[in-house]
This record gives structure tokens, C-alpha cells and sequence, in this order.
């Protein structure tokens, strides 16, 4: 079993940006700035660095280092358990590992909020950012932090950033090369084989990454079957149509009831 899961398997756990749980944790950062929610406030030009860290680290510590409101991934987990699987992901907020997964079945493509980056970049190195993301929350007064706390690259001294796939400053470190290698040798070990190819709340802003490499490996193996659950957006082409499963719904309720 290959898994791909998007922001709607996230959204389907209560991850939302936007509405009562926005108004809940940024309802300053709105008054203030005018936002109204969360994505549209990681592209807010805030006017220092204090600031900027203010927003983004309490962003961080909600959506990286606290669980989802719904056990929407320890329900998938149960349903996984004692089976070869792995798991893609365009999703940067860790659920997987958080609920429980095995880190070794899992490839994070687009970066990890719980990861800090050079903003050049000087090197191709992460830094964990945990601890100083939860000083940050700890000690900020009137949405700004201490400017002492304001991360700089320990190589260079530019500003680190998150390690998030936004441009070609991405970085790849030796852990995204690693997970991009067990992912492959997967892939390579059940091309013949009876595979279920799952897509979780995938959209269409980067469908290169999961939606279309999986249509095509279904394509090409005969024993292969789709699996699509997204609410709103569950389709396949015509030329694998026979060995897929299209369900529009909620992930959540539609996992719970195969469980």
C-alpha cells in the first residue's frame, strides 16, 4: 500500500487555518494586522523580524507540536497496522509522525514546519526548532518576541526561515535524501505486485507529486488499484477507471466506517 495524503487529510483532523480555530489563536494578530486567516498571514509583511517570529512561531507550536482536534491519523493508522506500507506526503505538519507512524515509512517531499533552514542558503543543513520556537511563544509581549531570539544561520549569520518547498532556496538535507531513498526502494520492490495506491485529500496545486505518479503506476501495473477519498475532488481518468475507487466525502467518517 502506497499512501499520498494532502492538506485535506489534515483539514479532515481539524487542521484548519481559517474560522473559529483562527479567531481562537491569531484573534490579535487579526485585530491587528487585519488578516483573517492563518495562510494568508504567513504572507504578511510584518514590519520587523520580532514580529514576523511572533506569528510564525505560535503558528508552528499550533500546527507542528500540538495534535489534531480529530484522531483522523490514528484511525489510518489502525487501518495500516501489519501491512507494507509507506507513506508520501505534501503535508508539512508531522500528524503522521505524531500519531504514530513509523518515521521509516515516511517521506515529508515538501519540508517540516519543526525544521529550520539558512534563508540563502549557506549549506544544505536543517536545525530543529522546537525549543526556540516554544521560548518564542513563551516570552512574546505585544505580538512581538525578544529580539535576541530572532534565529540567524550559526554558518553564515543570515536569518534562518522554515524549511518549507516555497522556491529554489528549498533545502534537501541528508533526512529528505534518506526518505526519498527508502520511498523509491519501495517503489521499486512492489512494482509488480498487488498494490493499493490510497491518495488522501490530495488538490490540484502540485498534482506532480502524488496524484498523477499515481494514476500513471496504476496505469502501468496491472495488479494495481486507485483509491481516491477527497470531499469535492474525487476523480480518476478514464484508462484506469475499472481498478479505482472514487469516494467524495470526508476523510475522517469515510476511514471510521472502514474501520
Amino acid at each position: 500500500m502506497v499512501i499520498g495524503a494532502g492538506a485535506g487529510l489534515s483539514a479532515s483532523a481539524g487542521f484548519t487555518y481559517g474560522g473559529a480555530r483562527f479567531r481562537q489563536h491569531f484573534g490579535d494578530f487579526a485585530a491587528r494586522y487585519g488578516f483573517g486567516d492563518m495562510y494568508s498571514g504567513g504572507f504578511y509583511p510584518f514590519p520587523d523580524p520580532e514580529a514576523y517570529w511572533a506569528y510564525w512561531s505560535r503558528f508552528i507550536a499550533l500546527n507542528r507540536y500540538q495534535a489534531p482536534p480529530k484522531p483522523v491519523y490514528e484511525t489510518l493508522l489502525k487501518l495500516v497496522e501489519g501491512k507494507d506500507y509507506f507513506v508520501l506526503t505534501t503535508n508539512v505538519d508531522h500528524c503522521f509522525q505524531k500519531a504514530g507512524f513509523d518515521k521509516k515509512r515516511l517521506f515529508y517531499t515538501q519540508g517540516d514546519y519543526g525544521l529550520f533552514q539558512c534563508s540563502g542558503p549557506c549549506c544544505q543543513e536543517t536545525w530543529d526548532n522546537e525549543a526556540l520556537v516554544r521560548e518564542m511563544v513563551a516570552r512574546q509581549r505585544d505580538l512581538r518576541v525578544p529580539t535576541q531570539l530572532v534565529p540567524h544561520c550559526p554558518h553564515c549569520g543570515r536569518p534562518l526561515t522554515m524549511n518549507l518547498r516555497a522556491d529554489e532556496t528549498f533545502v534537501q538535507d541528508a533526512g529528505w535524501y534518506r526518505a526519498a531513498g527508502q520511498y523509491q526502494d519501495f517503489l521499486g520492490r512492489h512494482r509488480h505486485c498487488a498494490t493499493l495506491y490510497l491518495e488522501l485529500g490530495v488538490g490540484g496545486n502540485t498534482p506532480g507529486i502524488i496524484k498523477y505518479p499515481f494514476w500513471r503506476r496504476t496505469a502501468e501495473n496491472p495488479k494495481a488499484v486507485y483509491a481516491c477519498v477527497n470531499e469535492g475532488e474525487a476523480f480518476c481518468p478514464a484508462e484506469i477507471a475499472k481498478r479505482s475507487i472514487c469516494i467524495d466525502g470526508d476523510i475522517g467518517a469515510v476511514l471510521q466506517r472502514l474501520g
